[in-house]
């Protein structure tokens, strides 16, 4: 395998130091919670013996991620480490060298980066701002081939934040029965979705691949937790396999700190809900008054990605320089996602409501002080 290191990875706010950003709207996931903050009982953490547990995963917690579907059980879910685990254990298994797989881009890049670095050829399906961000199936059903494997799309999407319903999720379902191959659905943000909730993915058909995690939704990225969900028996066993291969089992101290806060969950994620539809309504009202960018209303998640109304007459550059340098901001600029410059994801969920407020007058600023001048 060749890897080579992305930009979305380079560019991170974690790499280019914390201290340097002041109003950090680059992030794709709900505020860092503290451990306190988790509220969970850590009596008797202590007592955990820290050997090698279950290979799939901590049983308690399989079961409370089981119990999101009626029609998994426990044995449906492998815990990897976070989403990116998941992803990594399912391109390796799935993919060989000249093997082709279908990525609906723009899309969260370790979808694209590890098929690539394992050789696989990867089609892209591009989702259109002028479309509205809608999936085009009959594109995606001529993009099938003897070669593809599997199908990879993100929903609610990221970084777009546009969902699919469930009619189009039937649809996905079908085309990956019909040929045979499997559907890769990253759905970390499935519970935030603002309108209905769809039904796990991977309860559509067993050709259905479901990646989820405590990453994004929850603010829970530094315990590492992530899982897959399928109801293919046989394609589970190779994941497990793959994944006793890379690191034998999960941190124990990680899975159960999940486990104690997935047991109350549905208490802690109410002020979370709360809290991002407020901050949510924050970026509707600037998004209404102000004239620079353009965008597709998301429909879930924390993320979106407007572009620039006249990216011609702006010295994009400049604009990136200005709102980090002078006004303490960062946004995730779209060439984290292939797409131009003048494309921006601004994650509204992590940071404060001044912080978000403060970003995105800065985000007007930058754009005013760089545009060309005679």
């Amino acid at each position: 395998m060749k890897y080579i290191r992305m930009p979305i990875e380079i560019e991170s706010p974690e790499q280019l130091g914390y201290d340097k950003i002041r109003n950090n709207l680059s992030e794709s996931s709900y505020s860092d919670a503290l451990l306190k903050d988790m509220k969970v009982d850590l009596r008797n953490l202590g007592e955990l013996a820290l050997c090698y547990g279950d290979h799939a995963g901590h049983p308690g917690l399989r079961e409370l991620i089981a119990g999101q579907s009626r029609f998994l059980d426990r044995g449906d879910i492998l815990l990897t480490i976070g989403a990116a685990g998941a992803l990594f254990i399912i391109a390796s298994s799935l993919l060989d060298p000249g093997d082709e797989m279908i990525v609906v881009r723009p899309n969260y890049a370790t979808n694209i980066a590890t098929p690539l670095a394992i050789g696989a050829n990867v089609k892209y399906i591009d989702l259109r701002f002028e479309e509205g961000f809608r999936l085009d199936m009959e594109a995606l059903k001529r993009s099938v081939n003897a070669r593809t494997k599997y199908i990879s799309v993100t929903h609610p999407h990221n970084p777009t934040g546009a969902c699919m319903n469930d009619a189009e999720m039937k649809t996905l379902a079908g085309i990956a029965e019909q040929y045979e191959i499997w559907l890769l659905v990253d759905e970390t943000y499935r519970d935030m979705v603002f309108g209905e909730k769809l039904p796990v993915a991977c309860e559509y058909s067993d050709r259905v691949i479901s990646v989820s995690s405590l990453s994004k939704t929850y603010g829970l990225p530094g315990i590492r937790m992530g899982w897959i969900a399928c109801r293919n028996a046989e394609l589970m066993e190779t994941f497990l396999a793959a994944k006793e291969q890379i690191h034998i089992c999960g941190s124990l101290l990680d899975e159960e700190l999940a486990y104690r806060w997935q047991v109350r969950k549905e208490g802690c994620f109410e002020r979370i809900q709360k809290d991002i539809m407020e901050k949510f309504g924050i970026l509707k009202t600037w998004m209404n008054v102000q004239d620079d960018l353009e965008w597709i209303e998301p429909g879930g998640g924390c993320v979106c990605f407007p572009r620039m109304r006249r990216p011609a007459g702006i010295y994009i550059d400049k604009f990136y320089e200005t709102l980090l340098h002078r006004y303490g901001t960062y946004t995730g600029p779209g060439h984290w996602f292939d797409s131009p410059r003048q494309y921006m994801r601004i994650g509204y969920g992590w940071p404060t409501r001044d912080q978000l407020i403060e970003g995105l007058d800065a985000i007007t600023q930058s754009i005013r002080v760089s545009r060309h001048t005679r």
